[in-house]
């Protein structure tokens, strides 16, 4: 799934980057509020990680704008400013959540896990659709019970499909989510990829509805 990081202080961004990558998500940058404006407006993300502080335009407006277009992804703002004032009006601007500055990023990338499922209509971090288990909290997937073996991309794959609540996924918008709108990526690698994961994980579980995609059998 691609999450966008908008920070303009760059250990932050890269800490946060870095952190997201390790927990499955293809991580974005932006570094001033204007850029962070056009890549929400134009581009899906998963979820967004909004500094309010940023240069051109603040993340408060950044969010309004969004909002304002009818962007409904999940986003969680970031903030040196931890009165309960700037989390009302973060809130009350169509935030999901609020984490002042300075934060664990263990909970950061706790939080950001929460709103993805919560986006998808999962309350918990397990996820069971038809025969397959999903832990988001080990980055594990087990068929019938029994733990599957995966590369850290399979996984990712399996991951994107879960949270689509039923929906099928085109193999351009899952190169999208493994690797992020600037990297080519044909839909032969896609294909190849996931006819990888079928012969791992067994025939039935990953369906395939032609003209529109993937999705998960059961979801």
């Amino acid at each position: 799934m691609r999450a966008l990081i908008v920070e303009d202080e760059p250990a932050i961004a890269e800490d946060v980057a870095r952190a997201l990558e390790d927990a499955g998500f293809a991580a974005t940058l932006a570094r001033d509020g204007e850029t962070a404006w056009f890549l929400g407006d134009t581009e899906d993300f998963a979820v967004i990680v909004l500094d309010l502080g940023l240069p051109k335009l603040d993340g408060l407006s950044v969010l309004k704008r969004w909002r304002a277009a009818g962007r409904d992804m999940p986003v969680l703002i970031l903030s040196a400013r931890g009165a309960w004032t700037e989390k009302v009006d973060g809130i009350e601007a169509g935030a999901d959540d609020y984490l002042a500055k300075p934060f664990e990023i263990g909970e950061l990338v706790a939080r950001v896990r929460a709103l993805t499922r919560r986006a998808a209509g999962h309350a918990h971090a397990v996820l069971e659709i038809g025969r397959l288990t999903l832990d988001t909290r080990r980055m594990s997937v087990a068929i019938d019970g029994t733990p599957q073996k995966l590369s850290p991309l399979e996984y990712r794959l399996i991951d994107i499909l879960a949270h689509q609540n039923g929906r099928a996924v085109s193999a351009g918008e899952l190169a999208d989510h493994l690797h992020g709108a600037d990297d080519a990526v044909d839909a032969n690698a896609i294909e190849a990829l996931v006819a990888r994961l079928r012969r791992k994980i067994g025939p039935g579980v990953i369906e395939t509805r032609r003209g529109f995609g993937y999705l998960l059998s059961g979801a």
